[in-house]
């Protein structure tokens, strides 16, 4: 079995992109579906703090099962400035334990549960979000890494 940060993504330009190809520090966060109010939300948090998370060297990805089509237009739609991979197999969501069986309105469903990662430049999960509320969450993320940092 592969390890999770070798499991093979798709970008929105249909490229295949693993965790590990990207250096240094992560935000890995995955939201259920695109172009929903929730996760359209989130989007735009992460996207008003992409430069501050830069500032401190931190790459931002966003992850659904959603295919490459609907992620291209979400990223366009909301002028999403990071990287958004497409995880349509659900394979990284299993590996990670996101992949969860969800009850919308009466039916069970298999779905993604809305969690965020930081991830070391070791490759390694130092902290984690799981069942994330969306509203105040990017910054939370940002102010953890930056007091992370600072230690």
């Amino acid at each position: 079995m592969k390890h999770w940060q070798e499991i093979e993504l798709v970008d929105v330009e249909g490229r295949p992109v693993k965790v590990s190809d990207f250096q240094g520090w992560k935000v890995l966060y995955f939201y259920p579906k695109a172009m929903t109010s929730g996760c359209t939300m989130e989007a735009e948090d992460f996207s008003r703090l992409y430069e501050d998370f830069k500032t401190l060297g931190v790459t931002v990805i966003g992850v659904s099962t959603d295919n490459v089509e609907r992620l291209k237009t979400f990223k366009e739609k909301v002028s999403i400035p990071f990287v958004l991979l497409s995880d349509q197999n659900h394979a990284l969501a299993e590996a990670l334990g996101v992949w969860k069986e969800k009850n919308m309105y009466g039916k069970k469903t298999m779905g993604v549960e809305r969690s965020t990662f930081v991830i070391n430049p070791d490759n390694q999960i130092v902290k984690e979000w799981r069942k994330v509320k969306v509203a105040g969450h990017a910054q939370e993320v940002f102010d953890h890494i930056k007091e992370f940092m600072k230690n």
